[in-house]
């Protein structure tokens, strides 16, 4: 007889999360158009950097875009930090900064 255990949170806490966000400009809020953890995260962030796009890194903010669905736009709640986000990837890309390097929040403080 084979015991099945519940998947343990911690191992599930610890593989790394990615959510991709896109937004255009049209006035409207961003929408969570990629999400995954372990390998998904990997590829996300892999093919985030393959194509240019800046990358920052959020626990917080990643574990409740995590909760939301696919194609999904972000609620009011998170209107601010997502706005912080894309006024930082402004401003990386008019000093022309490499979107190769993965960003932390961390690294501000």
């Amino acid at each position: 007889m084979h015991k099945t255990e519940a998947p343990d949170a911690r191992k599930i806490d610890a593989q790394p999360s990615a959510v991709a966000l896109a937004y255009n400009g049209d006035g409207t809020a961003p929408r969570v158009v990629a999400k995954g953890r372990g390998l998904m995260a990997q590829a996300i962030i892999e093919r985030a950097h393959r194509h240019g796009v800046y990358v920052h890194e959020s626990k917080e903010l990643v574990a409740l875009l995590m909760q939301m669905d696919l194609d999904q736009r972000i609620p009011p709640a998170l209107y601010r930090a997502v706005a912080e986000l894309l006024v930082w990837v402004y401003h990386l890309e008019q000093i022309g900064a490499s979107p190769d390097a993965t960003e932390s929040e961390d690294a501000d403080e």
